[in-house]
């Protein structure tokens, strides 16, 4: 009979909050760590407790601040010299994946770079949630569990009981999701159209479909600064869309995306908590990721499948 290593949980410091919910679900205790910072900035993760011959995950979504990264990585290398059985990565959201090709020359490939850094630090499995680019998956050497925010967001979809239901990408690359979703919710489906002439920065947009008497929901895998979020709202609305809402996985709501979400006609935008909200809302509604996480886990751990666990 196979004896399992004994399993322990930590955090990075700006994921702990999103650790002790899953850690609850899962029915035990976040593990004790610290971190050690010097004057000049630098810092030192540590366990405090002992994680020799244990399976180790560590929770940490790595947006910017790139320290959270680098956070991660030490925890990682720590864990590996502190003799761990398995060490395992939880990246809720996965830092500098729109990197993911040279769209133009002399650029670096970040996402590839931090898989590259990971495997080097020590991990042997990494889980995700909604990566910007599924190939992502592809940059790794190691098991990636890419979980998919739909289980959560397509319920939720469903129990509004929208008549006239359309379900629109935001842009080419989400054609997929998009279509996954309205395949799920036996609805129709609209793609928008736009060009960036730089980044966080929309030209044009032109949506290809019918939205006139619709009740339209915005899928995405995140928000940045919202300008093609509020940006499309706004030309729904003025094709006589009925109401604009929208999901996105990670909410990085950096720059203005606050103050245009509050002054756009969307209805109401879903986030999960793969990244902390700065601040209240009364159109930002957050789901939590908590207790998928605490399931798909579980599965690893007991050498389950989790392909039940998803709606791609």
């Amino acid at each position: 009979m196979t004896v399992k290593a004994p399993l322990k949980f930590f955090a990075g410091r700006q994921s702990r909050y999103l650790a002790e919910k899953i850690t609850e679900h899962f029915g035990t205790a976040l593990g004790k760590s610290s971190v050690m910072e010097f004057s000049d900035g630098e810092f030192q993760p540590s366990f405090e407790e002992s994680v020799r011959g244990c399976s180790v995950f560590i929770i940490q979504s790595t947006f910017p601040p790139t320290d959270n990264v680098f956070e991660l990585l030490l925890m990682i290398d720590a864990a590996k010299r502190a003799s761990a059985y398995k060490i395992v990565a939880v990246m809720p959201y996965f830092g500098f994946a729109r990197q993911d090709r040279k769209d133009r020359p002399r650029v670096s490939i970040g996402a590839k770079l931090i898989t590259d850094l990971l495997t080097a630090a020590g991990v042997d499995r990494v889980m995700t949630m909604d990566l910007h680019a599924d190939q992502i998956q592809g940059f790794f050497n190691v098991p990636v569990d890419h979980i998919y925010a739909s289980s959560l967001f397509v319920p939720y979809i469903k129990n509004l009981n929208l008549e006239d239901l359309v379900i629109a990408a935001p842009d080419m690359g989400g054609t997929k999701r998009a279509n996954a979703y309205s395949r799920f919710l036996n609805c129709e489906m609209v793609i928008c159209y736009k060009q960036r002439k730089k980044a966080n920065y929309v030209g044009e947009i032109t949506v290809i479909g019918d939205v006139k008497g619709k009740n339209v929901v915005i899928v995405d895998d995140m928000v940045d600064t919202a300008g093609t979020l509020t940006m499309v709202a706004e030309m729904m609305m003025e094709q006589g869309a009925k109401s604009v809402r929208a999901t996105a996985t990670h909410p990085v709501l950096s720059g203005p995306a606050y103050e245009r979400i509050e002054n756009s006609p969307l209805t109401e935008v879903v986030v999960t908590d793969s990244i902390p909200i700065r601040k209240e809302s009364s159109k930002i509604k957050v789901v939590s990721i908590a207790e998928v996480f605490a399931d798909v886990i579980n599965k690893v751990y007991n050498y389950q499948s989790i392909s039940s666990s998803f709606i791609t």
